[in-house]
């Protein structure tokens, strides 16, 4: 069995605020050492479950926070921030299933930390399925056959990832109170809960399905001002509606609409408010 691990770092165990997920902050080492450990209870299940091998993807940011070092050393990384497929970089069909952990909550919606990739990204969907950076990532996995078996992050994630994926595994390490404060496990006594809660997760892995994508997806961004919407409608094939901020793409597969997603919001960080 091989397993995949989309490990980003809001709804990772203990963090509350942004103080501790930007490299710029006071707080970003131990958010570091956390988003490790958290990390690496999962992939301490995975093996004691039977995996032969395991991947791990460092999906936050600029994607180099996991510390390589401290990692399980029968795990493999990917890290660095210039990625063709962003989040769920390396996943593909010879994986027998994937985790998503330290993932938060969609833009605009309650939860630590919550947004959708960049924080002028007002919601995204996928034909008339609104989704966020687990709903996205859960369909590209889904297109290579590869079922979402666990999601773990702050209790608002895992709400969102139950009504995705039928019979998915949560994991909630952390309770939201607002956007920047959080209830939370003892990290010990989270990461126990991570390793118990994979074993079971592998152990159901056939009562979860792939989230299939739609064959042909229709991919429509909503930013938060038409600034931003003007910038990401630069790139070919793509239109802003009439009286939105909304740019739409019409993709071959989710595959392209994956990386149309990542180029709009590229274009849309350029927009300026002076």
């Amino acid at each position: 069995m091989k397993f995949y691990l989309s490990m980003d770092m809001e709804g990772v165990t203990a963090l509350p605020d942004y103080t501790y997920v930007d490299s710029k902050e006071a707080n970003y080492e131990r958010g570091r050492r956390l988003m490790t450990g958290d990390a690496n209870a999962i992939i301490r299940g995975a093996f004691d479950a039977g995996a032969e091998a395991f991947l791990v993807n460092d999906s936050h940011s600029k994607m180099n926070n996991l510390i390589a070092e401290d990692l399980h050393e029968e795990a493999e990384l990917i890290t660095g921030g210039v990625k063709a497929f962003s989040m769920v970089e390396g996943l593909d069909d010879s994986y027998t299933g994937a985790f998503f952990a330290g993932y938060h909550a969609r833009a605009g919606q309650k939860g630590v930390m919550s947004h959708a990739m960049i924080f002028g990204v007002r919601s995204m969907w996928i034909d008339e399925v609104e989704v966020g950076e687990l709903g996205l990532n859960a369909y590209v996995a889904g297109y290579h056959g590869v079922p979402v078996l666990m999601v773990a992050g702050d209790d608002c994630a895992c709400r969102e990832a139950e009504a995705l994926i039928p019979n998915v595994t949560t994991v909630a390490v952390k309770e939201t109170l607002t956007r920047s404060a959080v209830k939370t496990l003892h990290p010990k006594k989270a990461q126990r809960l991570l390793h118990e809660k994979t074993q079971q997760a592998i152990q159901n892995k056939s009562r979860v399905k792939p989230l299939v994508p739609p064959e042909r997806p229709t991919l429509r961004m909503e930013f938060t001002n038409y600034g931003e919407a003007e910038l990401a409608a630069m790139m070919p094939g793509t239109h802003i509606e009439e009286g939105t901020t909304i740019v739409r793409y019409e993709a071959q597969n989710i595959l392209e609409a994956y990386r149309a997603m990542l180029v709009m919001t590229e274009l849309a960080m350029q927009a300026k408010f002076c």
